[in-house]
């Protein structure tokens, strides 16, 4: 399907970057050293405001638009953006969908999912899948665009409104968690656990082995009654163990 970009404004250097039609050739005239962003979002309005406000910036520029699951990914194998501003609920399904053809054909594309109603289910399937952050779409827009600069592969940027609207849910549909006995070991772990690290450079940091650090994440998880590494990190910034600004 060919993908329904919208149009380009030209960015601050007066170059434009727009999608090839079938049989042409794309002429991508980026200035070097620009951060090249495609916007996948059905709402025109707020696609053409961040348009707007990325091509004012030195160091971004939109390179199109698309407005829908098949859209997006078709418009992301054709500009190659270096990131993805992808809204999560979209007319033909959700962002997350999309987010994983992309990754699965273009690996080194840094994904960041906006939403308006998160679930920790969604926010759990986001880092499994390689986004690199999840952001309130109601949130400043000074937010998202640092967010863009700073997106990485293989981290996991989640912002502190979400994760307190989160442990404010979980709050109204279980019973309140008695604050967890952690030995030192254990919140040294939490708290690197918290800044996106895996198993292996937590045990590098910490000069343990994986086998042991691994336990330690398992006694972790039984004491803040959490069933994966992230809901333990969202338990834990709630319960002022983890500080919210490494969630």
């Amino acid at each position: 399907m060919t993908p329904q970009l919208s149009p380009i404004e030209p960015n601050a250097q007066g170059t434009t970057a727009t999608a090839s039609q079938p049989g042409s050739i794309t002429v991508d005239t980026t200035p070097l050293g620009q951060i090249r962003i495609l916007i996948v979002d059905d709402h025109t309005t707020f696609a053409e405001l961040l348009t707007g406000s990325l091509n004012r910036e030195p160091d971004l520029c939109s390179v199109g638009s698309a407005n829908s699951v098949a859209t997006g990914i078709a418009a992301c194998l054709e500009l190659a953006p270096d990131v993805v501003v992808m809204d999560y609920h979209l007319p033909d399904g959700s962002g997350l969908v999309a987010a994983t053809a992309i990754l699965a054909r273009a690996p080194r594309t840094r994904i960041v999912i906006l939403t308006g109603d998160p679930a920790l289910e969604a926010l759990e399937q986001a880092a499994a899948i390689g986004v690199c952050a999840f952001l309130p779409k109601d949130g400043s827009l000074a937010t998202v665009l640092d967010t863009l600069r700073h997106a990485r592969i293989g981290g996991f940027i989640v912002h502190p409104s979400l994760v307190s609207l989160l442990s404010a849910r979980r709050r109204q549909h279980s019973e309140e968690i008695p604050f967890p006995d952690l030995t030192k070991r254990e919140l040294a772990v939490l708290r690197l656990m918290g800044e996106g690290s895996d198993v292996r450079a937590n045990a590098k940091v910490l000069g343990i082995s994986e086998n042991t650090c691994r336990g330690y994440v398992k006694a972790i998880l039984g004491k803040l009654g959490a069933h994966s590494q992230l809901e333990a990190v969202v338990i834990a910034t709630r319960l002022g163990l983890v500080p919210a600004q490494h969630v």
